[in-house]
């Protein structure tokens, strides 16, 4: 159960500002379960008390869930004295609480899911829960066979063990390559470090993927939607299945 200030309740479903919705309360132009309403501060029940402005229905969510296309050029932040963050890019956004969810770099584009909900957040950055990653990337060099086996079995990047078995499927090999890569962790500057091991640095990375949610194709650079209820309830859904492996991984 959340309990919650009735003003505080309908300024965030987007019926008004603050002094606005107290406003419309003050009228009787809201009613709880069918009786009007005039204290602003009441808490109601979000979950299940109904409440109408003007007698239509007021939705309540307790979570936002958006996708971003990030660009690069912005920091994976909610606020930085230099650079524009990820923040800058949620225009539709209701609720103030909300953060990215893991970081890409300053030059990284792609996939980055922004959310208020901590617990769901904790669960797919766990560093014992794996939730896969799949990347685009151009890399200096041609990348080989070799390269495949070599991220199969895990590359050292100067840490105390090697990264996890990783998927590298070659798009184009040349003097520049085009690569898809799968990781299943989530180390610090991870991709670009594995592909500088192998004598291959990165010229251009993008997140295509994180677990069950993929970056919508209709999206542009800089552009951002709410999550779809099917990729909401996929991300929870995956977040329960991750905390069974994990658990069985400790």
């Amino acid at each position: 159960m959340e309990t919650i200030r009735l003003d505080k309740l309908l300024a965030a479903t987007g019926a008004g500002t603050r002094s606005e919705v107290k406003n419309a309360i003050r009228k009787g132009r809201v009613t709880v379960n069918g009786a009007v309403c005039k204290s602003a501060d009441s808490k109601v029940d979000a979950d299940k008390d109904v409440i109408c402005l003007d007698g239509a229905p007021v939705v309540y969510t307790r979570y936002e869930y958006h996708m971003l296309y990030k660009p690069a050029g912005c920091v994976t932040a909610v606020r930085d004295a230099r650079y524009p963050t990820v923040m800058d890019y949620i225009s539709s956004a209701r609720k103030k609480d909300l953060f990215p969810v893991g970081r890409l770099d300053l030059d990284t584009e792609g996939l980055l899911l922004i959310t208020n909900d901590g617990e769901l957040a904790h669960r797919l950055l766990a560093p014992g829960w794996h939730v896969d990653k799949t990347y685009y990337a151009r890399v200096q060099g041609e990348v080989t066979a070799e390269d495949i086996r070599r991220f199969q079995e895990g590359i050292d990047i100067g840490e105390k063990r090697p990264t996890m078995p990783a998927e590298l499927e070659i798009l184009a090999a040349g003097q520049e390559s085009e690569v898809r890569v799968t990781i299943h962790e989530g180390k610090y500057h991870q991709v670009k470090r594995m592909f500088a091991a192998i004598g291959k640095p990165v010229l251009y990375l993008k997140r295509l993927r994180m677990g069950s949610l993929t970056l919508d194709e209709n999206l542009q650079a800089g552009g951002s939607r709410l999550l779809t209820q099917e990729e909401t309830e996929a991300l929870h859904s995956l977040a329960a299945s991750d905390i069974r492996k994990g658990e069985a991984h400790e």
